[in-house]
């Protein structure tokens, strides 16, 4: 078994598509490709993929719920909207879980302060929900690969994501594939006689891809030599995107390397 990615555009844009049509489109481009990538282990790596999709769902509706809340509060009657009136968007979760009818109100605002509760509550377990994720992918991180989480600015979501995309090893031939598999290899983008600009990659897995851009965050922040780094890059007319991009292929090279050697790993 090997894996592949989506059969090229042109193939599938001119002609039929159907299920048996792009198996036999997959195979062809199996049996054409030099370096073919090997299916995904199970274990830990599919304990954490699944654990990875339900904490996301679980975000994702925690973020949708107090956008939802925010919103109705700026139109909610004045008697709910002076009780919410100049707290955090945190506190007014607090107070809108804790909503009860009153009597006199009229049916809106009757209404609107049983939807709030009811957003409330839903933010508040989504959130315990996302929490519990969280600490049982800790747990499988800390059992599996600890060496990453010594790194800076790597957390057990972001080590996760990782090791989901690298999987076991040898399944990624080189760190070269790896970076391009997580969308930071340098792209040449050149343009008559000026050969020295390269784009960013918009393709690969772009959870992988989120994960090396959040240790970049973090070490631009909160380590010494990448703030030295990123000073002489700027000093030499690089743009903080072309800045990242760098910094990211660097991220992709010391990851991989630690994956596949976890014994050592030298610091560029």
């Amino acid at each position: 078994m090997v894996e592949l990615d989506r059969p090229e555009r042109a193939a599938r844009r001119h002609g039929a598509e159907s299920d048996p049509l792009d198996a036999v489109r997959a195979a062809r481009e199996a049996l054409s490709r030099k370096n073919v990538g090997t299916p995904w282990a199970a274990g830990d790596r599919q304990a954490l993929s699944v654990l990875l999709a339900a904490r996301r769902s679980a975000v994702d509706g925690h973020t949708v719920a107090q956008r939802q809340l925010f919103s109705l509060v700026i139109a909610a009657p004045e008697v709910l909207r002076a009780k919410l009136r100049g707290h955090t968007l945190p506190e007014m979760t607090v107070i809108a879980a804790a909503l009860r009818p009153a009597k006199g109100w009229d049916v809106e605002t009757a209404t609107t302060a049983t939807v709030l509760k009811t957003l409330a509550c839903r933010i508040r377990d989504l959130q315990k929900e996302a929490d519990r994720q969280e600490k049982a992918i800790a747990a499988i991180v800390k059992r599996w690969r600890p060496d990453l989480l010594a790194q800076l600015g790597v957390g057990p979501i972001v080590a996760a994501t990782v090791l989901c995309a690298w999987s076991h090893p040898g399944r990624i031939r080189s760190e070269a594939a790896f970076a391009r598999l997580a969308g930071v290899a340098p792209i040449p983008a050149n343009s008559g006689q000026v050969t020295t600009r390269y784009r960013l990659d918009r393709h690969g897995d772009r959870q992988l891809n989120r994960a090396l851009h959040t240790v970049c965050l973090s070490r631009q922040r909160y380590d010494d030599a990448t703030k030295a780094y990123t000073a002489r890059r700027t000093a030499q007319g690089k743009t903080p995107r072309e800045i990242k991009r760098c910094l990211k292929r660097y991220i992709a090279r010391d990851l991989y390397r630690l994956l596949e050697h976890p014994e050592g790993i030298d610091r560029p």
